[in-house]
């Protein structure tokens, strides 16, 4: 009826909506914290931080905001034993870029996609070489950042479809809504 006001929404309606808005940062916390075990691969963590992030960033940037974004990047520099700030400005750059680049992303295949996130990997790969270079004085061996790039690379499809399903869920779980 026009005019009639919409009820409130109830506390299940409410708990519903914020656990999907949560749900991507809270997820990609998670599958940080169980990549920093004992997996024998340090460049685990970041490889799995990075395409939940762009994932989100991409095809669903409310639920990926900057604050998220700083706070995993915090909990990635925590797990990792990296220089405090180094995961942080590479991530918030990263995820600033995808943010730009939405529009034209979200329109193109899933290979295209792919090759776009092989450059972020390969960005924020060296991105956060030269910030442990300038904030260590020394020159690291490239070898582990180049490990990080490929590893994140290799994983992106397996993450993609798993978050593409996930994302498709959601978004019809908010259309019957």
């Amino acid at each position: 009826m026009v005019g009639r006001p919409e009820p409130s929404p109830g506390l299940l309606r409410r708990l519903d909506d914020l656990a999907r808005a949560a749900f991507p940062a809270v997820c990609a916390a998670v599958l940080m914290i169980m990549a920093s075990g004992p997996t024998g691969l340090p460049t685990l963590v970041p490889a799995v931080a990075l395409p939940c992030i762009i994932f989100w960033s991409i095809f669903r940037p409310g639920a990926m905001p900057p604050p998220a974004v700083a706070v995993l990047a915090l909990l990635q520099d925590l797990l990792t034993l990296a220089p405090l700030g180094t995961g942080v400005v590479t991530l918030l750059v990263a995820h600033g870029l995808a943010v730009a680049w939405r529009r034209f992303l979200v329109r193109q295949s899933f290979v295209f996609v792919w090759l776009a996130f092989c450059g972020f990997a390969i960005g924020t790969a060296g991105l956060g070489w030269m910030l442990t270079a300038l904030l260590a004085w020394d020159l690291p061996a490239p070898a582990p950042s180049l490990h990080q790039a490929a590893l994140s690379a290799g994983l992106y499809p397996a993450f993609a479809f798993v978050l593409g399903r996930i994302h498709t869920a959601m978004r019809q779980a908010e259309e019957t809504v």
